[in-house]
């Protein structure tokens, strides 16, 4: 029997299935479908801003304690915040996709964005790290001229309003490939392949101004990806560096299947394509799931459930046009405005975001969903990631640092309350057992 089964295969559903898995829990996943790494940077963004949006933030640890008590962070606690972020770096490290930070331990740095923008990180696979804004030494944005979802000459004009030193230079795609309609992911494939680093290396090198630093397309290797970064510098004779596209995301294919070998280490199935349709429940405790395949329906019993689905956003909740907002797999209770009209604020940029992004579940400090009184809902239940209240991910730029944490905290709470009834259970078999 499954001890635990995880609904979600985003970041925050396959850091709880690790944690637990690492806490020796028979793990499984399940998920409709791929999740919002294949649209993201893939950095990890503890907390960039405090709505109203002003100035990024320095220093996140010295902003956390001030964020309000329902905020994710808050019920995590400062201490499984540092835990996460420092497992996360370890199982990073281990499965070949190194996270690294700024050149002050504990601070936010500043990367481009896809059109230029600066925007605050706190840890960046080790490939992107080369973009710190902070450093002063001229940047020389490369692109291709097939290229469609990367604008070299609009991100250095951006970058240079920006006080930076930048110029762009567009190379030809033929360097990589022959295909005239590549996209960003099979750019990345093909600079796996050894025999396309010497052209596209003799270029960057007649291209690139001594002192330069060179800034590319999230494409330097798709499953080999260090050893592109370091074989381009060498060939170049420079510093290189990514910088995200718009989707897909390379970097975000990248840390998935880094997640998914670690998982597999750990023997944890995922399995895709497996929409959560229904469930059963017994005195407060859920039984199985159901799940909807192109075969047939399946149920998934276990002792435990991680509620990983994703917000608005991702498909974790629902509304209609008569105002009603629910969680699309236990009903659970959402904290939004029960009225449509105040979901959103007139301006679409308003500083304070939208007040739809920040409802969600409401969880106890075990991360287990609560109804209206306070109570616990499920006794096998966690929830984690985007479907929480109290935070708005898209303005704090929290998105990845939220479903890491409250992921491997769900992991680890979950696993620790059904070893405990296990054990409970074990205790009172052998009791029952025992000559009277």
């Amino acid at each position: 029997m499954i001890d635990l089964i995880v609904i979600g295969a985003g970041l925050s559903g396959l850091t709880a299935a690790l944690a637990a898995a690492e806490a020796g829990l028979r793990v499984k996943v399940v998920s409709k479908g791929l999740n919002a790494l294949h649209w993201s940077a893939a950095t990890l963004d503890l907390l960039g801003y405090v709505p109203p949006r002003a100035t990024p933030i320095r220093e996140p640890w010295a902003t956390l304690p001030r964020l309000s008590l329902d905020h994710p962070y808050q019920v995590a606690g400062a201490e499984r915040t540092a835990a996460a972020i420092q497992r996360f770096v370890g199982w990073t490290t281990a499965a070949g996709l190194p996270y690294v930070g700024g050149t002050v331990e504990g601070e936010n740095f500043m990367l481009p964005s896809p059109v230029g923008a600066m925007r605050p990180v706190y840890l960046a696979p080790q490939g992107q790290r080369g973009g710190d804004l902070s450093s002063e030494q001229p940047l020389l944005i490369a692109g291709f001229d097939g290229a469609r979802d990367f604008y070299p000459h609009l991100l250095a004009e951006h970058l240079v309003k920006q006080g930076r030193m930048a110029r762009a230079v567009v190379l030809p795609t033929s360097l990589i490939t022959q295909r005239s309609d590549a996209n960003t992911v099979q750019l990345a494939a093909e600079l796996d392949k050894a025999e396309n680093h010497n052209r596209l290396g003799a270029a960057l090198k007649a291209a690139v101004k001594p002192g330069e630093r060179i800034g590319l397309p999230a494409i330097l290797g798709l499953n080999d990806h260090a050893r592109v970064v370091a074989t381009l510098a060498k060939a170049a004779g420079a510093p290189v560096f990514e910088i995200p596209t718009l989707p897909p995301s390379v970097p975000g294919l990248r840390l998935t299947a880094a997640l998914r070998r670690l998982l597999d280490a750990h023997n944890v199935r995922v399995e895709v394509g497996m929409e959560v349709i229904g469930f059963h429940a017994e005195n407060g405790v859920i039984r199985w799931v159901e799940t909807s395949t192109s075969a047939r329906p399946l149920k998934h019993a276990a002792a435990g459930f991680v509620l990983a689905t994703g917000g608005v956003l991702g498909g974790g909740f629902q509304s209609d046009h008569h105002g009603r907002f629910w969680e699309t797999i236990f009903n659970l209770p959402l904290n939004v405005p029960q009225d449509r009209s105040q979901w959103f604020r007139p301006l679409f940029m308003d500083p304070d975001g939208q007040p739809v992004f920040s409802g969600g579940v409401t969880v106890n400090s075990q991360f287990q969903p609560l109804d209206g009184r306070g109570g616990v809902l499920y006794s096998n239940l966690w929830a984690a990631g985007g479907l929480l209240a109290g935070a708005d991910p898209l303005q704090e730029h929290s998105r990845e640092g939220i479903s890491l944490i409250t992921g491997a905290a769900a992991g680890d709470l979950a696993a620790a309350a059904l070893r405990t009834a296990a054990t409970a259970t074990q205790t009172a078999m052998a009791s029952e057992l025992a000559p009277k």
